[in-house]
């Protein structure tokens, strides 16, 4: 005869229990709800820190120039601001005006940024 020890209820201990603790699924989703919503307001946050509008420092209003047939902005930067580095100011002119590539066409307003504006 073998010695099984006899556990509650008449189960032997040697067989695993089973939960009675099941996740439904209201209980996943509240469970999913209290680990998301702090990770979503953090990201929020930070994204909103992350996306702040750059502004001069002047209160100057900005210079509206427009563009000539033939002119680029590397001419543009140069006229300007004769003394700078055209490629800080170029990036300059793209930051302000919010512009992916460096074409211009023309007939086209660009602003220029107070600290050329003369």
């Amino acid at each position: 005869m073998s010695a099984v020890a006899v556990g509650f209820a008449g189960q032997s201990s040697a067989a695993p229990r089973r939960s009675h603790l099941r996740m439904t699924a209201r209980g996943r989703a509240v469970l999913l709800s209290l680990i998301a919503t702090p990770l979503v307001v953090a990201a929020l946050a930070f994204g909103i820190n992350a996306g702040s509008a750059v502004g001069t420092t002047s209160s100057q209003p900005l210079q509206k120039v427009t563009v000539i047939g033939g002119e680029t902005l590397w001419g543009l930067a140069s006229q300007i601001a004769p003394k700078d580095d055209p490629r800080n100011v170029i990036a300059d002119i793209m930051s302000v005006n919010r512009m992916s590539t460096s074409t211009i066409e023309p007939g086209e307003q660009l602003l220029i940024p107070a600290k050329y504006s003369h």
